[in-house]
C-alpha cells in the first residue's frame, strides 16, 4: 500500500509523524497503544472517499517525546493544536482503543472543527464489575493472541522478524502506553461526567468478541452519549479495523453518509 505520503510536521516544536492521504473530507484516525501498522487496507479504503490522516502520537513510533506530556489531557490539547494549524474544520474524528478515549478527550474539550466521531473498542471509562484487560501484565505473546478472534493474524504478527528499527519502536509505544494508562487503568475518572459536551454524531462500533474491552462498554457509550449509534462487527475482536475491514468500512461509510453528511 504506497497511496500515501508520510512525513514529519512540527506542531508547536513536536515533529509528529504523519501519514496521509486520498481526497475528501478530512477523517484523523488516532491509533491504540500498538501503534499504525502501515497504511493497511482499511486505510486505503477509507482514504478513497476522505482526506485521510493517520499519525504517530507523540512518544509513539516515529514522533517526538515531548518534555511537557503528561497525560492524556495533554495529548488531547496537542491535537486541538493540530487541529487549528493545520486549519481543518469538519474533521471525521476516528479512535481506536486508547485513540478512541483519546478522541473523547477531545470532543469533550471542544468540538468546533469536528464534523463526527467514531469511538472503535475505546478505552477511557469504566464499568463497574467490567475492567478493562490488565494489558500492563499480560504476557506479550497472550496479549497479540487475546486482541484477535482469527489467530491467522496473531500468528502472523509473532511470526514476523522484526528490525531493530521495528523492536525499538514496540518499546518505545509500550512505554508511552504505560506513561499515558498505568494508573488508574487506561481509563479518566472524571471523563464521563464531560460526554454530554460530545455534539457531534457519534458511532461506536465494537467487535462483538473483544477481549481487551468488553462490548459491554459499546452498550454503555451508546447510553451515555446522547444521540449516538452503535455497530457490532461479527467475528471481530478488539481491532475490527483489522479483522474485518470491509465490514468496518461499510459501517463507518454507511453512518457518515446518513448521520455526517
Amino acid at each position: 500500500m504506497a497511496d500515501c505520503t508520510e512525513s514529519k510536521i512540527d506542531i508547536r516544536g513536536t515533529g509528529m509523524y504523519l501519514r496521509r492521504g486520498g481526497s475528501g473530507e478530512p477523517m484523523l484516525f488516532l491509533h491504540g497503544a500498538s501503534g499504525v501498522a502501515g497504511w493497511i487496507p482499511t486505510f486505503q479504503a477509507l482514504s478513497e472517499t476522505h482526506d485521510l490522516m493517520v499519525p504517530d502520537h507523540p512518544t509513539y513510533g516515529l514522533s517526538d517525546e515531548p518534555e511537557w506530556l503528561d497525560g492524556m489531557e495533554d495529548l488531547a490539547m496537542f491535537y486541538l493544536d493540530f487541529l487549528d494549524q493545520m486549519n481543518l474544520e469538519g474533521v471525521h474524528l476516528v479512535g481506536n482503543s486508547l485513540g478512541g478515549w483519546l478522541a473523547m478527550e477531545i470532543a469533550v474539550r471542544n468540538c468546533t472543527r469536528l464534523k463526527s466521531l467514531t469511538l472503535v473498542g475505546a478505552a477511557g471509562i469504566r464499568i463497574a464489575g467490567k475492567p478493562i484487560a490488565d494489558i500492563f501484565m499480560m504476557d506479550p505473546d497472550d496479549l497479540v493472541r487475546e486482541i484477535f478472534v482469527d489467530q491467522s493474524y496473531a500468528d502472523n504478527i509473532l511470526n514476523m522478524e522484526l528490525t531493530e528499527e521495528q523492536l525499538d519502536i514496540q518499546i518505545r509505544n509500550r512505554v508511552a502506553t504505560a506513561r499515558l494508562g498505568w494508573q488508574p487503568r487506561l481509563f479518566n475518572p472524571n471523563l464521563r461526567k464531560w460526554l454530554h459536551r460530545i455534539t457531534v454524531p457519534t458511532h461506536v462500533i465494537w467487535g462483538d468478541t473483544d477481549k481487551i474491552v468488553d462490548p459491554a462498554y459499546a452498550a454503555e457509550f451508546g447510553k451515555i452519549i446522547a444521540g449516538s449509534e452503535v455497530t457490532m462487527i461479527e467475528k471481530a475482536g478488539h481491532l475490527p479495523h483489522i479483522e474485518q475491514s470491509e465490514p468496518f468500512v461499510e459501517a463507518v461509510s454507511g453512518f457518515l453518509q446518513s448521520k455526517a453528511a
